[in-house]
């Protein structure tokens, strides 16, 4: 707890056997409230690891995706209490000892979302980023930001904290249940006028870091071009779009336990 705030860290999960605890001894204890993972119905032992380590786990019967992992993480994080929301992915990409500046520039005012940025700092190739995801990730963020006027150092990052307030006012609902989902939602965050602050978060890239395929990337990008284009367009009042819909489908706010 930060200033009287409630601090959920929440992992979306596939496969993370053999990243997980060594993720989870990281979190900071002394400032994390509860620890949330989602399953999405990995064919390893992620859930046994997780519960091994007396993580409260949630588990999908079937797949539904990275965004669906997602919207699971964040409902459960709001019945749970959450003033905020950090989502850490499991595989160890992203080291969990930002955790604590991150929900301190929330809980301190400063901002309403942070997000770990591997560009700041130059720690993204250091990493072992391959070189087409580095080229990749510049050429959609400087495009992206021109595009919505933005000068954010990179929207691609899985490491992302948020205000309470910041998911209750989104239609998170709206967005995809696949890799885009993240940038959807940043999107959809600055859409909604919230303050989005950055930190510079180092990276690393090794066997059992989750990533996706290039064909997959290629699919990611077009959607990131897509949901510029509806942010800037809905901006300028000549489209209408759900996932930037003020009155969109949104997560549930209605506090359910606080155990």
């Amino acid at each position: 707890m930060i200033n009287g705030k409630k601090v959920c860290v929440v992992m979306p999960a596939y496969n993370a056997e053999k990243t997980l605890q060594k993720t989870y001894d990281e979190i900071p204890k002394d400032i994390v409230d509860e620890v949330i993972l989602t399953d999405d119905a990995s064919k390893d032992k992620t859930v046994h690891v997780a519960e091994q380590l007396g993580i409260k786990t949630f588990v999908h019967t079937e797949n539904k995706g990275y965004g669906g992992n997602q919207k699971t993480c964040y409902q459960e994080a709001l019945n749970h209490g959450a003033d905020i929301v950090i989502m850490l992915h499991p595989d160890y990409q992203y080291t969990p000892k930002l955790i604590t500046p991150m929900a301190s520039m929330i809980a301190e005012g400063i901002f309403d979302s942070v997000i770990g940025s591997r560009i700041l700092g130059n720690k993204a190739m250091m990493g072992g980023m391959p070189f087409y995801k580095y080229a990749s990730n510049r050429f959609l963020t400087l495009t992206e930001n021109a595009i919505i006027q933005q000068k954010l150092s990179e929207y691609h990052t899985g490491y992302r904290a948020f205000s309470r307030k910041v998911l209750e006012t989104i239609p998170m609902l709206e967005n995809s249940d696949d890799f885009v989902f993240d940038n959807q939602m940043l999107c959809q965050t600055l859409y909604f006028g919230f303050d989005v602050g950055e930190v510079s978060c180092p990276a690393l890239y090794f066997d059992d870091a989750s990533s996706i395929s290039f064909s997959r990337s290629v699919t990611y990008g077009i959607g990131v071009m897509e949901t510029s284009l509806k942010y800037a367009m809905a901006k300028r009042g000549i489209g209408h779009f759900n996932i930037f819909n003020p009155n969109g489908k949104k997560l549930s706010t209605t506090t359910t336990s606080t155990q």
